[in-house]
């Protein structure tokens, strides 16, 4: 029989899990590489950066690239491509919807968990016109220690008043994943760009196509009973 699941609250990854932006990240820091003569290399280097705080991929460019890399320059091509990208909307992950509307219908409390800013958060959310269903988004802005630290999980469990053995996590990156069980989270993967390694999937509770199959994996589980 399928194990019962308690669930008091979720945990909610926002890019790449329900916002589909890791690409257009992706693509943008890239093509600010490429602009300034950084090519070969850039694409596994940015792969590798999915689901890092901004302040761990500026330390990874200045560990590959030496102390001369031209980091301001940089960031101000990757922010202007990407900006250029979002002037033409902000799409949602397949599914987004049907997952929030399920956990509102439930009564499930829910946050965001990112390592974006606060900034970066906000604009992000309202953009996807999804601001207003979340009464607490915590970002980078609020730990000392991004994923893959557990601290972002740790702080919105307790600021929803659960422990964190009893929350779901849902996230895309291998990163993330790391982070929501070190916390002690129920972890569920919904891959975005990048795949789960065995390590990965060995601290995942499941590893699923959408945010569609999370919301029928809560229900198949008991999740949402009280």
């Amino acid at each position: 029989m399928t194990a019962r699941w308690n669930v008091s609250a979720v945990l909610l990854d926002m890019d790449g899990t329900l916002l589909d932006t890791e690409k257009i990240y992706f693509d943008s820091l890239v093509a600010a590489l490429h602009a300034h003569g950084y090519g070969d290399d850039a694409p596994a280097l940015c792969h590798a950066m999915v689901g890092l705080p901004g302040p761990a991929c500026e330390a990874m460019l200045l560990d590959r690239y030496g102390a001369r890399f031209p980091l301001t320059e940089i960031n101000r091509a990757y922010v202007a491509n990407r900006d250029r990208f979002m002037e033409a909307g902000l799409p949602l992950k397949p599914c987004t919807l049907e997952l929030l509307d399920g956990l509102a219908a439930a009564d499930c409390p829910m946050a965001i968990v990112t390592s974006s800013s606060r900034r970066n958060a906000e604009r992000n959310l309202s953009l996807a016109g999804i601001r207003a269903r979340f009464d607490t988004v915590l970002t980078l802005d609020d730990v000392t220690h991004g994923k893959p630290s557990p601290d972002l999980y740790l702080l919105a469990a307790a600021r929803l008043g659960h422990a964190p053995e009893a929350c779901v996590a849902v996230e895309d990156s291998n990163h993330g994943v790391t982070a929501s069980h070190a916390a002690g989270a129920i972890t569920i993967m919904v891959p975005d760009m990048t795949p789960p390694t065995d390590e990965t999937r060995a601290k995942c509770a499941a590893v699923l196509p959408d945010l569609g199959a999370v919301l029928a994996m809560l229900r198949e589980r008991g999740a949402f009973e009280r």
